[in-house]
């Protein structure tokens, strides 16, 4: 999608947003040139802040190929908000209901009409504690083997140090640096013919998260942990303690 077809709600809704994004953030943005020039493409990118859809969305809309976000379904409802979500041609998501399917159905078909599809892999806000990507679920890998298009990933820093994961109010000053690296497209071309088993698309939903997390790597200028943050692992991990500590307490009170 050309810039020329970037369409009325986009420009709309980027006039209203990118004043105070250049005021608020500086901008350390690289690998535009990974982002296709023409062509259906998705992008994967990390989450870590409230802040971060609109600074990766800024990023997107200057390469001239604007992203569709999956979000929420309630979104759409709002006002002026659910205008400017379907103006935008933004993709509903309905989690568990007889629509869920709906939103894979229309990221297919966004892909295969030319357009960019963005996913954030990991469904939320990352939970690891020092902001890494945490496991992804399989939407983003469902689609790219379905149309075998190019999957950019993307890694961005610096919207966690403006709102910080669930944090109420912004952390002004001083003005934080949003950093965003496009890295080249994720190969997945061993996944390509094979039957779409869970097992398969777990497998290409590791090799996206970890391109990102590479890409966050360079970027922080650390390394990952070895294990990614796995959420549904904790809250076991976490019922278990706390049935030992409840077994432990009545063990006590005898």
């Amino acid at each position: 999608m050309p810039r020329r077809r970037i369409g009325f709600w986009y420009r709309f809704a980027a006039v209203i947003c990118k004043p105070p994004l250049v005021v608020l953030i500086k901008r350390d943005w690289r690998g535009m040139e990974h982002i296709p020039a023409k062509g259906g493409f998705i992008t994967v990118v990390n989450h870590n802040s409230h802040a971060d859809p609109f600074a990766y969305a800024h990023y997107q809309y200057n390469t001239g190929r604007v992203p569709r976000f999956l979000a929420k379904s309630g979104l759409f409802k709002k006002g002026f908000i659910g205008a400017a979500m379907r103006g935008t041609g933004q993709i509903p998501v309905y989690r568990e209901s007889a629509d869920a399917l709906s939103a894979f159905r229309a990221a297919i078909d966004a892909v295969e009409r030319g357009e960019c599809v963005a996913f954030y892999p990991e469904g939320t806000l990352t939970r690891d504690p020092d902001g890494w990507p945490m496991t992804g679920k399989t939407g983003a890998a469902r689609v790219a083997l379905q149309t075998k298009c190019p999957v950019i990933p993307i890694a961005q820093w610096g919207a966690n140090e403006l709102l910080p994961p669930y944090a109420r109010r912004p952390d002004l000053f001083p003005r934080k640096t949003h950093h965003v690296l496009a890295g080249p497209p994720v190969d997945l071309t061993r996944f390509y013919g094979k039957e779409m088993t869970p097992e398969l698309l777990k497998e290409a939903t590791e090799a996206i998260m970890a391109a990102i997390t590479r890409l966050l790597e360079e970027i922080r200028g650390e390394k990952a942990p070895e294990t990614p943050y796995d959420p549904r692992r904790e809250r076991i991990e976490q019922r278990r303690r706390t049935q030992a500590q409840a077994g432990g307490e009545q063990e006590s009170g005898k």
